[in-house]
């Protein structure tokens, strides 16, 4: 079974201060074209998206630079709530190791979190890939700097915005690839997660 784990762009959550997608029809057929074109402008933060270190660093790597092995292999995708403490941190990465090996470095959590700067911490020293989050901030909604600059300081992707609420916890495949916006801050991706044979 594959699971889209992405919002739609033109109905997607939007941070608060970013423009909107917008869509418009160049070119119709209903309107006696020979074909159908569409034009978008959009932030590269609305929906689903991956953040890149130049988010937050003035010299950071942008979204072309991300490796893809980061956005693509095993993922674990647990429950959590509230503002994850440095334990519940700690002990999220080990239920995803024990319970598949591997899937610990691309933890996404479903719910209503919030990823404080001590989970940050732990998340950063144990060497993740990636953190995957259902809001549209990986840290607190007023005040995300801190844990973004933990995380992207030491080249943790941050997958923002996904849709986990049809995804039951476990291990799957994870295929995040974001679109190759040269030197951009963050890239929309269609993100999906693949479940994994049984063994």
């Amino acid at each position: 079974m594959i699971y889209d784990i992405s919002q739609p762009v033109f109905s997607c959550a939007v941070y608060p201060g970013d423009s909107s997608p917008v869509r418009k029809a160049v070119s119709r057929m209903e309107d006696g074209a020979l074909y159908n074109l569409t034009e978008l402008s959009m932030c590269a933060h609305n929906g689903t998206h991956i953040d890149a270190p130049r988010h937050f660093y003035r010299d950071g790597k942008g979204v072309e630079q991300v490796p893809l092995q980061k956005c693509i292999g095993p993922a674990y995708v647990v429950e959590a709530a509230g503002e994850l403490s440095a334990a519940e941190a700690e002990m999220l990465l080990g239920k995803a190791a024990s319970a598949c090996p591997g899937s610990e470095k691309k933890l996404l959590l479903k719910g209503k979190v919030t990823v404080t700067l001590e989970a940050a911490q732990v998340f950063a020293a144990h060497g993740v890939d990636l953190i995957g989050n259902e809001s549209q901030t990986v840290g607190p909604e007023d005040a995300p700097m801190a844990v973004h600059l933990c995380l992207l300081g030491a080249e943790v992707v941050l997958l923002e915005g996904i849709r986990l609420a049809e995804v039951p916890e476990g291990a799957y495949l994870l295929c995040c690839a974001p679109l190759n916006l040269g030197d951009a801050d963050g890239a929309p991706c269609r993100a999906v997660l693949l479940e994994r044979e049984k063994v």
